[in-house]
């Protein structure tokens, strides 16, 4: 047989995806793949992993085991790969109720709003910006006052206005495409947890390795 007339499957694995604790991860679900359309139904459907209780809420999916899989079904298949080598498959139970969900953000926007107001009202008593207000304001105006509304209410304004501008959003609403601070940040948080999480995968799936290689040579008096 010529190499051209081998068939051939490519592929390119998603970097993470989640799936329900007891339901069956196909290789359809956690990569791109191009085939011949006489297999490409059936690569599919492929079942490469189904996530159990002690499985935790994390799993690691590489290449070796899909290879495995698929030259099981498909030993004449040659196969191509693309990108990232593993993906993380994120295990979850049934998804909190609706009710729950919105208990929950509600109380986290509380925590943030009371949090942030101490963390500015602090600022500003650190560094007494009641009093800077009121020596900018007799600086301009050449009277004295204890409370300089026309500085204080246009800077607070500019508070919120900057605060915006800053992290990009206005609610669900974004100025522009640039990814704001908060993002590049979550981004890079995120992408440091997986990287952790595959570099402790890979240990565990050696040490298994080994200890099964230890339990299949002849024992020795």
């Amino acid at each position: 047989m010529s190499r051209a007339s081998i068939p051939t499957l490519y592929l390119r694995l998603r970097k993470r995806m989640r799936v329900r604790k007891g339901e069956s991860v196909m290789l359809g679900d956690i990569a791109q793949l191009l085939a011949d359309p006489d297999y490409e139904e059936g690569l599919k459907r492929l079942v490469l992993f189904r996530p159990e209780r002690h499985d935790g809420n994390l799993a690691l999916i590489d290449m070796m085991m899909i290879v495995r899989k698929v030259k099981e079904k498909y030993p004449e298949l040659e196969i191509e790969h693309y990108g990232e080598p593993h993906i993380l498959v994120e295990v979850y139970d049934s998804p909190k109720p609706p009710k729950l969900k919105l208990l929950l953000i509600t109380m986290v926007c509380i925590l943030l709003f009371i949090g942030s107001g101490l963390a500015i009202m602090n600022f500003h008593a650190d560094v007494s910006m009641a009093e800077v207000h009121r020596r900018i304001y007799r600086l301009l105006t050449g009277r004295e006052t204890e409370r300089p509304l026309l500085l204080q209410i246009p800077y607070s304004i500019g508070i919120g206005v900057g605060m915006i501008i800053f992290f990009n959003h206005l609610f669900k609403k974004k100025f522009n495409e640039e990814p704001s601070p908060l993002e590049v940040e979550m981004f890079m948080y995120q992408e440091n947890v997986n990287h952790y999480v595959i570099t402790e995968e890979y240990g565990k799936i050696h040490e298994k390795a080994e200890r099964e290689s230890e339990e299949a040579k002849p024992w020795k008096s």
